[in-house]
C-alpha cells in the first residue's frame, strides 16, 4: 500500500537478490504534463476553436432549446483592454458557457460602442498634435476618421477579448455605428419625438468648457478639488408689504422684535445683512434669490470685536443659522458677538435683499434689483450659513427654484466657459480655461465683493467635485438649450401596463420585473431613478447619432407645433441612415430631400446636435435583441452584466429609453461587479504604478490562471489583483491540474468492460458517488445564482481534500497493486471515471483551455471539444445521506491516526505509515460499529489496525475536536512486502518469493 499522496513509489526491494516487480505494479500512465505552459499552448486551442467553429456547431446544436441571452455592455472602441474589462468579458463568458452547458441556447453577441466623446476626444488630440483646428475640417471628413478609429479599435480589442477565452460570435458583432444601428437608434429617438416626451428647454446642465459640450451623469466623475470659499452680506431691504409676525425682545443693541416692531423693520432698521456662503463666487453675478428652510433656527448675530485680518465690521448684525454661528464666527475672525433669540424661518418670508453688486462700479446697473428671500426645502445646516445663493443658471436645485418663483434665467456664460463679452465689470472673463485650469472669475468676483463691502470672509476647501471622465478637467453647471426626455410626463403611447410615465415604468420595472444580483443593486438604481431629472439627450459634438428632428423656423420651443411629427418623415430619415449611415444628415439638402412632398423645408430648421452616447448604447436592445436573428426572441436579455457604476450609467440608460420606447425594462435580471484595485486595496492608476496589465499577465501565466483569479473572487465586492494574489491564483491552478492528470494517469486504457454497477462497489467508491451526487447540485445551482466563487470552491476542495487528500489516497495501492480484474480495482476505475467526467465539464466555463487539453489527453479527436458537451446528468440514486454520515465518522476517526502517525514520522520512528500498526480506542458505540464494518487500518495506509471500544489510556494521542478516539502507535510485525511495501506476518510464505497474499494472486493473474 502506498502511502505518498503526491506520486506512486518507485518499488525497492531490501534484498538485492529479491525478485523484480515493478513491471507488475499499474503506475499511472499520461502524458499530460505537470507544467501547463499556458502562455504558449493557449493560442494553440483558440486556433483549434476557431478551425472547428464552436460558436457555430453549438448553436446548431443548441436548436430548439431555451434561449438564454446576455446581452453585452459596449466597452468604448478606444483603447487596450484593463484589468477591469478582463475581469467583466470572464464573468459574462462563465455565464454563457455554464448556461450553455445546463442545456440552454446559450447566445452571446459582444458590441462595441463607437460614437461619442472618447473617440472624437482622440481625433481631437491628433488635431492638437498636428497644430490643425477641427472646426476648419469638413463635418463629414472629421466623423469618417473616427469611424476609421474606432473601428481599428474594434479589431485590437476582439483579438484581446478571444485571448482571454472569450467564446461568442466574434465574427459579427455589434457596433453602435453599424448603419443598421444608427438607423434604429435615430428611429428609437424619434419614437420619444411621436410620443411627446421630446422637448426643448433651457435649464442648467453639467457642462465642460474643455470639450465644449454637456454631460450625462455617467460621463462625470468626482474627485477631490481645491475650491474657493466666500461668506457674502446681503443687505435686506424694504419689502413690498408689512409683516405681521412678531418676536420678544432680547439683549440690548441687538435687533429683535417686539410687539410694537415687526421683524422686517427690525432687520431694515439696524442695517442687517443675511450672510450666504458659496463655493463658486462666478456665480454671484448670476445670482437672483437667496433661499432659507422655514424649519431652520436662525438667530441676528452683532459682532463685538474682530481679530487682526477680519473683514467684519465691528457693530455689524448679520443673520445666520443659529447652529452655525460659532463656525461662521471662526472663519470671519469674529473675537467677540452677542446672539439675539432665535426664531424659525417661516419669520422670513417676503423679506427683500441688496444683491452684493448693487451700485457696482461700472455695473451699468445691472443688479441694481432686489433679490427675494425664499424659501426651500434644499436648504441644510450640514454646512455654510442657513441661507443658501440662488443661480437658477447654474444648479439644479436653483433652478427648480426659479420654476416655482418665476425667477429669471441668465445667459451669462459661454460654451468655453467665459462670461458673456458684454457682462459689465467680468466680461470675457474664463471660470476655467480651454485646459480645464481656473480662469480669473472667481478671484475677480472675490476683489469686487471686498470693494463692495459685501465680502465677509473667504477661504479654500478642499471637496468633491464634479470632472468630465474623459478630459479630468472640472465641470461647470451651466444653462444652455439642450433637448430633454422627460421622464414625468404621461406618454399616450397604448403600453401602460407599468406606468405612464417613462419614471413610473422604470420604478415597477425595478421593482416587479428584474432580479438584481446582488439585492443591494436594487436599492442603488431605484434611489437614482427615484430622483433623477429629466434625461438630456443633446451634446454639441460632431460624432454620433444626430437629434434627428427638425423644429419650426423662428418659433419659440413650448409652441404648439414647435416639433415636427410625422411618421413619413421618419421613415425616409429610417431608410436613409439604414442604407447611408447618419453622416448622410450632414449632407447638403438633406433636409430638403427629406421634406420634399411633405412639408414646406424653408419652415423648417434641422438640428444638428448628437445624441447623448449613453441614448446610443441605451438602444442596444433594439437593433440586437430585437433586430437580430440570434437575438432574443421577445427583445428582452436574460441577463446585463456590468460593474456597480452602470447603476447610473449603462443599467439605467437602457432602462429609460426601453421603457419609454417599448414600457419595460429590457432585461429580466441584472448582475453588477465591484472594480478592481491593488494587492494594498488602492485605486489602480498609472501615476501610482500598481496597475495590471490582462496582457502582461496571460504572458507570464495564460489566461486560465487570470480567469481563475475572477472565478476565485467575491466579484460583488471590490477584487484586489497584484503580484502575490496571481501567485496565489497559479499555485491554486497547480494544486487542481495534479488533480486532473492524476486522473488522467490512473484512467490509462480505461475499458467499458472494467464498469462495475454501483450496487457492487466497496461503500468508499459509493461514498464519492454520493459526494458527485451532491456536487451536481451545488454546480448547478451555483452556476444558476451566478455564484462563480461558491462553485470553484466546492470543486477545488472537492479535488484536493475528498480526492487528492483522501480517496486518491487510499486507493492508490489497489489501483497500483491489485490485480486487473478485481472488483475493487475495476470500481476504482469505474468511479475515476465518473469523476474525471463530471469535474472536467464542471470546470470548462472557467478554464476551458486546460479543460480542453484534460478532455483531449484522454480522447483524442480531430473534431470533438469539451465544449461541445453539456454537464453529465447523476443519477439521483447515487445520493446516499446514511451513508454519508457513516463514512464522515471514518473520515474524523481516521485524521486521529493520521495525526498520530505524523508524530512518529516527524521523530524518524517510522518513514512511511505501512510501518505502523496502531491500536485505536474508539468510545463511541456507533462510530466503533462502522470501523469495524470497513478496513480501517487500508483507510489509514498502515499494514495492521486495532480497533478496541476501551477507553484510551494515558499517554495516547488525542485530537481536542474529536473526542472519545485516542490512538496508542506500534510497530507493524512481519515482513515488507517486495511488492506493495505493506508489513505483513505471511510474506515470504506464498509461491512468488518475497509478497503478501494479495500479490501473490495478482501475479498468477497476471501470469508470472
Amino acid at each position: 500500500m502506498c502511502a505518498d499522496t503526491s506520486a506512486p513509489p518507485a518499488v525497492q526491494s531490501d534484498n538485492a537478490d529479491a525478485a523484480d516487480y515493478r513491471d507488475t505494479v499499474f503506475l499511472p500512465e499520461t502524458e499530460f504534463p505537470m507544467r501547463a505552459g499556458l502562455p504558449q499552448r493557449e493560442p494553440e486551442w483558440l486556433a483549434r476553436w476557431a478551425r472547428l467553429r464552436i460558436y457555430d456547431q453549438l448553436r446548431a446544436n443548441a436548436a430548439g432549446r431555451r434561449p438564454f441571452i446576455l446581452h453585452d455592455g459596449p466597452p468604448y472602441a478606444n483603447g487596450h483592454l484593463h484589468i477591469g474589462h478582463a475581469l467583466n468579458k470572464v464573468l459574462k463568458d462563465i455565464v454563457t458557457r455554464s448556461q450553455q452547458m445546463m442545456g440552454r441556447d446559450a447566445r452571446y453577441v459582444p458590441g462595441w460602442d463607437c460614437h461619442g466623446l472618447p473617440i472624437e476626444w482622440k481625433i481631437e488630440e491628433q488635431y492638437r498634435a498636428r497644430g490643425q483646428d477641427k472646426d476648419a475640417v469638413d463635418m463629414i471628413e472629421f466623423r469618417q476618421e473616427c469611424r476609421a478609429f474606432a473601428a481599428g479599435w474594434v479589431d485590437t480589442q476582439r483579438a484581446e477579448f478571444e485571448r482571454l477565452g472569450v467564446i461568442g460570435n466574434w465574427a459579427d458583432p455589434y457596433l453602435t455605428m453599424n448603419f443598421h444601428a444608427e438607423s434604429v437608434i435615430a428611429a428609437e429617438f424619434m419614437k420619444l419625438v411621436m410620443n411627446g416626451s421630446l422637448y426643448q428647454g433651457s435649464k442648467p446642465v453639467m457642462w465642460s468648457p474643455v470639450e465644449k459640450t454637456a454631460l450625462a451623469e455617467a460621463e462625470v466623475e468626482y474627485h477631490d478639488h481645491t475650491s474657493h470659499q466666500v461668506w457674502v452680506r446681503f443687505p435686506v431691504i424694504e419689502a413690498a408689504r408689512v409683516l405681521a409676525p412678531l418676536v420678544s425682545r432680547s439683549s440690548p443693541g441687538v435687533p429683535i422684535v417686539d410687539d410694537r416692531m415687526n421683524l422686517q423693520d427690525a432687520l431694515v432698521r439696524n442695517n442687517v445683512s443675511v450672510v450666504i456662503w458659496t463655493t463658486t463666487p462666478w456665480t454671484i453675478p448670476q445670482n437672483r434669490a437667496v433661499a432659507y428652510n422655514p424649519e431652520i433656527d436662525y438667530a441676528v448675530l452683532r459682532v463685538n470685536a474682530v481679530t487682526e485680518g477680519s473683514t467684519a465690521k465691528v457693530g455689524e448684525q448679520l443673520l445666520v443659522a443659529s447652529s452655525q454661528i460659532e463656525d461662521i464666527a471662526r472663519a470671519a475672525k469674529i473675537e467677540r458677538y452677542e446672539i439675539g433669540e432665535a426664531f424659525k424661518g417661516d419669520l422670513l418670508s417676503n423679506i427683500l435683499l441688496s444683491h452684493p453688486y448693487r451700485g457696482l462700479d461700472g455695473g451699468s446697473r445691472e443688479w441694481d434689483f432686489p433679490v427675494p428671500l425664499l424659501p426651500g426645502d434644499h436648504v441644510t445646516e450640514d454646512a455654510g450659513t442657513g441661507f443658501v445663493h440662488t443661480a437658477p443658471s447654474h444648479g439644479e436645485d436653483d433652478y427648480q427654484m426659479g420654476l416655482r418663483h418665476g425667477l429669471p434665467m441668465t445667459h451669462n456664460v459661454g460654451p468655453d466657459g467665459s462670461y458673456r463679452g458684454d457682462l459689465p465689470v467680468f466680461g470675457g472673463q474664463a471660470i476655467l480655461t480651454p485646459e480645464g485650469k481656473e480662469g480669473p472669475a472667481n478671484v475677480s468676483n472675490i476683489k469686487a465683493l471686498a470693494g463692495q463691502g459685501a465680502l465677509l470672509a473667504k477661504g479654500k476647501v478642499k471637496h468633491s467635485y464634479p470632472h468630465s471622465w474623459r478630459s479630468k478637467a472640472p465641470v461647470i453647471f451651466r444653462n444652455t438649450p439642450q433637448w430633454f426626455a422627460a421622464i414625468d410626463k404621461p406618454l399616450d403611447d397604448g403600453m401602460g401596463e407599468y406606468g405612464q410615465t417613462i419614471r413610473a415604468r422604470a420604478l415597477a420595472s425595478i421593482d416587479e420585473l428584474v432580479k438584481w444580483t446582488p439585492r443591494t443593486g436594487r436599492n442603488r438604481i431605484h434611489s437614482m431613478v427615484e430622483n433623477r431629472p429629466d434625461w438630456v439627450l443633446s451634446r454639441q459634438r460632431a460624432w454620433g447619432v444626430p437629434l434627428t428632428c427638425f423644429t419650426r423656423a423662428n418659433a419659440r420651443p413650448d409652441a404648439p407645433n414647435f416639433l415636427l411629427r410625422d411618421e413619413a418623415v421618419n421613415a425616409r430619415i429610417r431608410e436613409a441612415f439604414a442604407i447611408h449611415g447618419a453622416d448622410v444628415w450632414y449632407t447638403e439638402g438633406f433636409k430638403d430631400r427629406m421634406l420634399e412632398g411633405l412639408h414646406d423645408p424653408a419652415e423648417w430648421d434641422q438640428v444638428m446636435d448628437v445624441l447623448d452616447v449613453w441614448f446610443d448604447s441605451g438602444s442596444t436592445h433594439a437593433f440586437v435583441l430585437r433586430d437580430r436573428a440570434d437575438g432574443a426572441p421577445d427583445g428582452i436579455a436574460d441577463l446585463y452584466l456590468e460593474g456597480t457604476d452602470q447603476h447610473r450609467g449603462w443599467f439605467q440608460s437602457s432602462l429609460l429609453q426601453a421603457c419609454a420606447t417599448q414600457g419595460r425594462a429590457p432585461y429580466r435580471g441584472v448582475l453588477t461587479h465591484g472594480f478592481t484595485l491593488d494587492e494594498k486595496g488602492m485605486k489602480m492608476s498609472k501615476s501610482l504604478g500598481n496597475t495590471i496589465v490582462p496582457a502582461k499577465v496571460i504572458e507570464q501565466y495564460g489566461a486560465d490562471i487570470l480567469r481563475l483569479w475572477v472565478a476565485q473572487a467575491d466579484y460583488t465586492a471590490d477584487q484586489r489583483i497584484g503580484p502575490e494574489i496571481l501567485k496565489g491564483t497559479a499555485d491554486s491552478y497547480r494544486r487542481l491540474r495534479n488533480t486532473l492528470r492524476f486522473l488522467l494517469g490512473a484512467l490509462a486504457d480505461f475499458d467499458e468492460a472494467e464498469r462495475v454497477e454501483p450496487a457492487q462497489m466497496p461503500e468508499l467508491e459509493r461514498w464519492v458517488l454520493h459526494r458527485l451526487a451532491q456536487l451536481d447540485a451545488e454546480v448547478s445551482q451555483g452556476f444558476e445564482a451566478y455564484d462563480f466563487q461558491g462553485v470553484f470552491q466546492s470543486l477545488f476542495n472537492f479535488a484536493t481534500s475528498d480526492l487528492s487528500a483522501f480517496w486518491f489516497d487510499i486507493r492508490k495501492d489497489a489501483l497500483y497493486c491489485d490485480a486487473p480484474g478485481s472488483l475493487r480495482r475495476r470500481a476504482v476505475r469505474t468511479v475515476l471515471d465518473a469523476v474525471f467526467r463530471r469535474l472536467t465539464l464542471w470546470l470548462a466555463p472557467i478554464l476551458p483551455f486546460t479543460a480542453e487539453d484534460v478532455w483531449l489527453s484522454r480522447w483524442p479527436s480531430d473534431t470533438d471539444s469539451v465544449h461541445l458537451h453539456d454537464f453529465p446528468p447523476t443519477p439521483a440514486d447515487w445520493r446516499n445521506d446514511a451513508l454519508a454520515a457513516r463514512w464522515d465518522m471514518v473520515r474524523r476517526a481516521r485524521r486521529v491516526v493520521t495525526a498520530a502517525l505524523e508524530v512518529k514520522r516527524s521523530d524518524k520512528t517510522i518513514g512511511a505509515s505501512l510501518e505502523a500498526a496502531p491500536v485505536v480506542h474508539v468510545e463511541d458505540p456507533d462510530m466503533f460499529a462502522v470501523l469495524e464494518n470497513v478496513d480501517f487500518a487500508d483507510m489509514c495506509i498502515t499494514s495492521d489496525l486495532t480497533l478496541t471500544p476501551a477507553p484510551a489510556p494515558e499517554g495516547a494521542f488525542l485530537l481536542a475536536d474529536v473526542l472519545g478516539v485516542g490512538v496508542i502507535f506500534a510497530l507493524a510485525e512481519g515482513q515488507k512486502c517486495q511488492r506493495c511495501w505493506q508489513i505483513l506476518p505471511d510474506v515470504g510464505s506464498h509461491a512468488h518469493p518475497g509478497v503478501c497474499a494479495r500479490c501473490d494472486e495478482a501475479l498468477t493473474a497476471l501470469g508470472r
